[in-house]
């Protein structure tokens, strides 16, 4: 079936009008397929362009300047001399536009349920539409005509996915395709049709022939979507989460008690979506997912026998060695793992304001770092949401507060632009008393005016304050001293202020 949309042309950046182009020019047909099909229909921006055509690799390759073939599904890597400039991506990355052209393909069985046993190029664009996964998916454009032999458009507009052809065929050829059921699913905010779910129900088991990197990877997409607790969900039901992280299922029906309204499995799932919601990092919503992962196996029943209470001493050790791996075990990188264990081990440090002192918020921000210490706070946001609690309630703008307070560089001395090793050697000022007295009295005058902290002006003050007896000397450098104090108690106050709390 063939549909004018010649409204998206113009969506189509130059660069993959180029290729299409080029193929077309030699006497070869080129689409777009696939995904970015779908995008255009939907007014998504496509994150890939994929082209299919009924060339072969070698004329493919023979056709442009620059291109890579590495692989053995005949797909060549076009490299364009990119038009627009690309933001966050480095000058080499910008240089060039990658675009993936791959010829109609036909494919043969599947006997390890990951990759065909053969693949065989055709001449026909419908055999290469025919070996897609979902119909939204197995669509094809080409000079404002969509091809749509699977009725993707219908499915499209009733967001609702479902395979090409018979789901077990599909699933058995490649069983990642039952995760990517459900993240395209939380991605688009479309159902799965009852005949796929069925399928992906009956053929689940399948996952275990996937590699840990492929599955890895959309798990990754499921958490990075607008939806993830969705998607944790959908996995749990489709019995796909015990053969991936079967650990988070110990958590259904965990009470927690206290002041957690959700067993352990709900918290977790509502902490992982306010990471979403804030549209947080990999790292923080993996952080949220996993933060009292530790929890069921550490519960104990409380020794007060008229209440039914549990305590869960150590939680976070425990999760952090079970955080570790699981990660390893899906082959995330060893920086992810490092920092998700850091955030996981140090989530409870910040548990009761009155205890916290500012000499323990140096401890913690040593333990995970100056530049994740942030990052451990939007982790605690998440756990504390997760019971249903507001988001900055009291106590955690106490936490933002003093965190800022033991970040702050306090004034001193070291911040004038001259030091007591210039005063000795370049000035001749001798070591002692005077000496610290000159440099509070230089402070006080920075204080008063920062446009004077200059090597030259302060050189010629040193020299002014040099000629003053002891006692005129002490007088300034003590006054300079209370000046820093008083300074330094308003900075504070600042900072108390601007969180909402009390000192």
């Amino acid at each position: 079936m063939n549909s004018n949309y010649k409204n998206l042309i113009e969506k189509i950046p130059k660069e993959i009008s180029y290729v299409t182009d080029i193929l077309e020019k030699a006497g070869f047909e080129a689409y777009l397929v696939g995904g970015c099909v779908r995008d255009l229909l939907i007014n998504r921006t496509p994150k890939d362009w994929d082209v299919t055509t009924n060339a072969k690799p070698e004329e493919i390759i023979g056709l442009f300047e620059k291109t890579v073939y590495e692989n053995n599904f005949g797909t060549v890597a076009v490299c364009v001399t990119r038009e627009t400039y690309k933001e966050g991506v480095s000058p080499e990355t910008n240089k060039y536009e990658i675009i993936e052209v791959t010829p109609y393909r036909t494919e043969a069985k599947y006997s390890d349920f990951r990759h065909p046993d053969e693949v065989k190029f055709s001449d026909k664009l419908e055999d290469d539409l025919k070996r897609r996964d979902f119909t939204v998916n197995a669509m094809s454009f080409r000079k404002g005509q969509i091809t749509d032999i699977f009725n993707g458009l219908k499915d499209l507009e009733n967001k609702v996915l479902r395979t090409v052809g018979e789901p077990d065929e599909r699933f058995n050829e490649d069983a990642l395709r039952m995760l990517r059921a459900v993240r395209f699913s939380v991605q688009l905010d479309f159902s799965i049709s009852y005949e796929t779910t069925e399928s992906i129900l009956k053929n689940n088991k399948l996952i275990k022939k996937i590699s840990a990197e492929r599955i890895r990877d959309e798990f990754i997409k499921i958490i990075m979507s607008r939806n993830p607790a969705a998607g944790i969900l959908m996995l749990h039901k489709f019995k796909l989460l015990s053969s991936i992280i079967p650990e988070l299922e110990e958590g259904i029906n965990c009470e927690q008690g206290g002041e957690h309204i959700y067993d352990v499995w709900n918290h977790l799932l509502n902490a992982l979506q306010h990471a979403a919601d804030k549209n947080w990092p990999l790292e923080i919503r993996l952080s949220a997912l996993l933060h009292d992962i530790g929890k069921p196996r550490s519960r104990r029943l409380a020794t007060d026998k008229n209440k039914k209470q549990f305590t869960f001493y150590g939680h976070e050790v425990v999760g952090e060695r079970m955080a570790v791996k699981i990660l390893e075990r899906l082959k995330f990188s060893k920086k992810e793992i490092e920092l998700i264990e850091k955030l996981i081990r140090n989530h409870m440090f910040f548990s009761d304001t009155e205890q916290i002192t500012l000499s323990a918020v140096r401890r913690i921000i040593t333990r995970v770092g100056v530049e994740n210490i942030w990052t451990l706070m939007n982790v605690r946001e998440c756990d504390r949401v997760g019971m249903k609690k507001k988001e900055t309630p009291y106590r955690l703008r106490k936490y933002f507060a003093m965190i800022e307070e033991a970040l702050h560089d306090p004034v001193s001395v070291s911040q004038l632009k001259i030091d007591g090793n210039y005063l000795i050697k370049d000035i001749g000022i001798t070591p002692g008393p005077r000496m610290g007295w000159i440099l509070n009295a230089l402070l006080e005058e920075v204080l008063d005016d920062p446009s004077k902290n200059t090597k030259g002006h302060l050189t010629e003050l040193v020299k002014s304050l040099n000629v003053l007896g002891d006692d005129e000397l002490r007088t300034l450098g003590e006054r300079g001293k209370d000046k820093k104090e008083k300074f330094e108690e308003k900075e504070i106050e600042k900072l108390h202020s601007k969180h909402g709390v009390k000192k």
